[in-house]
């Protein structure tokens, strides 16, 4: 005779054991993080290494200033959302209002396969089809700049951007749609005045993670960004995120040596930048999960 209390004991700790090692090593990855980073805090100070905007880790004296790469961050990333979120909540609305039931059950899993495209590929796209094309376009001496970066990162995000939205617009009661044109309201109109406001804390969330999405990727913007370490002031011209800055300096930088730790300061920072966006997604989805249920 089957023990289903003794197979669903063992089961139970089996799930436990695993959540649990994922815990600890999350917690040990922070903590080799911050063990490693801290040191170039307390030398070169934390204003100065943010703001810094000189990054020279090799001269002597070197310069541990992480403002060009910050920035350049932000820059890609932002122009990565101008693409990514009226293309992504567009198909969103698309793929949950218009698109006929048979057409979204093949459209959708379409899309979010992309997110399972490995970055390396996007990469050589970008360096092989983009990046001539917007040198020839503009008239550039390079493709590899931050419109090449935010148009591949953009594309990289919209995955993201589409199943999230598309969720949290398809998670809006049906009553809601049905009181809406049973009233004498337009599709569009309910849409506009009814679905959206009502999914507006869950596509927030999307946004909020495509941002994260886009902020955290290294290889893309490793191949098409440029690499040059300066502060930008044309999306035209070349720059350096900070991960594309720690994948391609920290196989050439000496363990514990001051630039090591900088590099490891620069994941802090981005650690940082990355932990804020999750906390706010999870708390507008948070919210978007009470404005549906009523409460």
């Amino acid at each position: 005779m089957i023990d289903w209390k003794k197979k669903e004991k063992i089961v139970k700790t089996i799930l436990f054991i695993f959540a649990l090692s994922s815990i600890i090593f999350l917690t040990g990855i922070v903590i080799v993080l911050f063990n490693e980073g801290f040191p170039i805090f307390s030398k070169v100070g934390l204003f100065q290494f943010v703001f810094g905007q000189d990054w020279y880790p090799t001269h002597e004296p070197p310069d541990f200033g992480i403002l060009p790469l910050l920035l350049a961050s932000i820059l890609v990333t932002v122009g990565a959302m101008v693409i990514a979120v009226p293309i992504g909540i567009s198909s969103a609305i698309f793929i949950s209002y218009i698109l006929p039931q048979k057409i979204k059950d093949i459209v959708k899993p379409m899309i979010e396969m992309l997110a399972g495209v490995p970055s390396v590929i996007y990469g050589l796209f970008g360096m092989r089809i983009l990046g001539p094309f917007l040198q020839d376009l503009f008239d550039l001496p390079t493709g590899l700049t931050a419109l090449t970066a935010a148009i591949m990162l953009g594309i990289m995000a919209l995955p993201t951007v589409v199943s999230l939205a598309e969720d949290a617009i398809s998670a809006v009661p049906k009553k809601f749609r049905d009181a809406s044109l049973a009233l004498g309201g337009t599709r569009w109109e309910t849409i506009s005045k009814v679905i959206l406001p009502t999914a507006t804390s869950g596509m927030v969330t999307a946004v909020i993670l495509g941002i994260g999405r886009a902020i955290g990727e290294t290889m893309t913007v490793l191949m098409v960004a440029g690499g040059a370490a300066v502060i930008p002031r044309s999306i035209l011209r070349p720059l350096r995120p900070m991960t594309a800055n720690i994948a391609a300096e920290m196989g050439e930088a000496p363990v514990g040596s001051d630039h090591y730790h900088a590099l490891f300061g620069i994941a802090i920072i981005l650690f940082v930048i990355t932990l804020f966006f999750n906390i706010m997604a999870d708390l507008a989805s948070n919210r978007f999960k009470k404005k549906v249920s009523g409460k």
